[in-house]
Parts: structure tokens; sequence; C-alpha cells
């Protein structure tokens, strides 16, 4: 297989991986049960960062933490710039204040934890557990907060589980679907990285560039599958909500997880430069929410240049 097939081999099986295993999720929590908000919250953030959960387990123990940490860095900055800057540009994002009060401040406290794990240098055991509790904090938080006050957050959550809903039923279809889509993201992750770290070597850039870019950009996927679902849907909140809540997952879940299986030695290009691009596309977000609650066409295409900029300056620095 060449690189260029085992590259997009990799990413087509973390997006289908993905889609599956979101669906699939989704599908049984509604058979068993299990309230909108709370499967909204958590089935809905989690599963559409499982390329990213997969590609960063799968490159730590491939001995490529330079990948696995730029996979989150790279998918958040990605997040922000590509998805939402293609979104806006679709639709501008007019959206309700009420509705990101919280995980705005969420958003802000998991950039925060990401720039001290990334500046100390290794991110281990007990970052990892840090960032583990701090979702854990984050979801009990929500779910007590959204359901007893049923609040417009809690509303846009419901909306993010409607446009994930599956056709079927059927519990044996649905377990299926998700042992399917497991079984192809951490294939599909395999391949991605094995590719990845081929790449790097053959074009003579660093793994963490690689991580940054390629990865980055494949793996965030299923969240521009579902911001162009919502858009086209007319649905900003929730477009802007799979961003918001993703960038908090692959944060506090996908670095805290990846931490505790396999501490990871964070390279000092990152450390230097990259983790303050996060930061600094962050703060850009919130600073446009907080102005006007919109993100203009005109705004969305100032996003998607800075996204391009910054992958020019990577792919030559």
């Amino acid at each position: 297989m060449t690189l260029t097939l085992l590259l997009l081999a990799g990413l087509a099986f973390l997006a289908l991986g993905g889609e599956l295993l979101v669906r699939g999720a989704v599908g049984m929590s509604q058979v068993l049960r299990i309230s909108p908000l709370l499967a909204g919250l958590t089935i809905v953030g989690f599963g559409t960062s499982t390329p990213e959960l997969a590609t960063s387990i799968q490159a730590a123990f491939a001995g490529s933490p330079a990948i696995a940490l730029g996979n989150v860095i790279g998918s958040n900055i990605a997040n922000i710039l590509l998805i939402l800057g293609v979104s806006a540009i679709i639709l501008p994002l007019v959206v309700r204040p009420e509705a990101f009060r919280r995980d705005a401040l969420a958003l802000t406290v998991s950039t925060v934890l990401c720039m001290i794990a990334v500046l100390l240098g290794t991110i281990g055991l007990a970052m990892g557990l840090l960032l583990i509790a701090a979702l854990i904090a984050y979801v009990t938080w929500a779910y007590l907060s959204e359901r007893g006050e049923g609040d417009a957050e809690g509303e846009r959550h419901v909306a993010e589980l409607a446009d994930t809903m599956p056709k079927t039923h059927s519990i044996w279809l649905l377990a299926l679907m998700i042992a399917g889509g497991l079984a192809a993201a951490i294939f599909g992750a395999r391949l991605l990285v094995d590719g990845a770290v081929q790449l790097a070597s053959a074009a003579g850039l660093s793994e963490a560039v690689i991580g940054l870019t390629i990865v980055a950009i494949g793996t965030s996927l299923p969240e521009l599958i579902a911001c162009l679902i919502a858009v086209w849907k007319r649905h900003p909140e929730v477009a802007l909500g799979n961003v918001i809540g993703s960038n908090i997952y692959n944060v506090l879940g996908i670095l805290g997880i990846t931490a505790l299986i396999h501490p990871l030695d964070v390279p000092a290009e990152i450390a230097r430069f990259d983790i303050w691009v996060l930061a600094g596309v962050t703060v850009l977000l919130l600073i446009q929410l907080r102005s006007a609650w919109r993100i203009t066409r005109t705004e969305g295409g100032v996003l998607l240049a800075l996204f391009a900029g910054y992958t020019v300056f990577l792919l030559t620095r």
C-alpha cells in the first residue's frame, strides 16, 4: 500500500468508525431510555472525538508522542479556524448568549489546563488524572444545571443528539454499529499513524508538524461533518456547540486518557509556538462571541485565512 493510500485509508476508516459509533451509541441510549440531555452531553461529545482518541493512543504506544499531542492541539486549532470558518461562510453563526456561558467557561479552563500540561514538559499520570477529573466535574455540572433548569444550553445538547439519531431501533444492529465503529476507528488510527510517521520521514518534516496538520485535520472530519449538517439544517448553535464541546473533550478526555495510558514527552516546538497559537485562537473565538454573539461570513473568511497562514508556516518552518 502506497503512502498516500495508507493515509487516505486511515482517514476513511476513522471517519466511518466515528460516525458508526456515534449513531450506534445514540440509538442505544434511546433503547435503554437514557436521558437525551445526558446522551447529548456524553455520547455525542465523546463519539465525535473517537478518531482523536484512537489516533493519540496509537501514536503514544508507537513511540510518537509528538503526533499524539500534535493531534489534540492541531485538532482544536482546526476546529476553531477551519471548521467554524467554513461553517460561518456557509451560514453566519448567530447564537444566544445563554446557550454558551457555561461551556465558554469550560473551554477557557480546559485550554489553560492544556497550556499548563504542555509547559510542564511531560504529561504523565498526575496530569492525566487531573484532566479526567475536570471532565467528570464539567459533565456533572452541566447535567445537573440543565436538568434542573431546562435552560438554553440543555436545549442545544438535545438538538445535537437529534442530528445524530439513527433510523433503526434494533438493539443487535445498534450493538453491531458500535462494535464496527470501534474496530474501524482503531484500524484507521493504526493506518494513519503509520502513514504519518512514514510521511514525516520521507518529507523531512517533524512528527509534530505532521500531527498538527494532516493528522489533526483528518481526525477533525467528524466535527466538520457534524457542523455542516447543523448548518444545512440551520442550527448555528449546534454547529458552534460541536466545536466548543469537541475542544473541551479533546483536552480533558483525549489528552487525559492518553496520558493515563502512556506518558507524553512534549516536543519543544509545540511548547514554544503551537500551544500559544491554540491559546490565541481560543481567545479570539471568545472575543468574537462576547462582542456580538455571532460569527459573520467576513469573520469566517478571516478564520480560514488564519488557518491557511498557520498551516503554511508549519510546513515551512
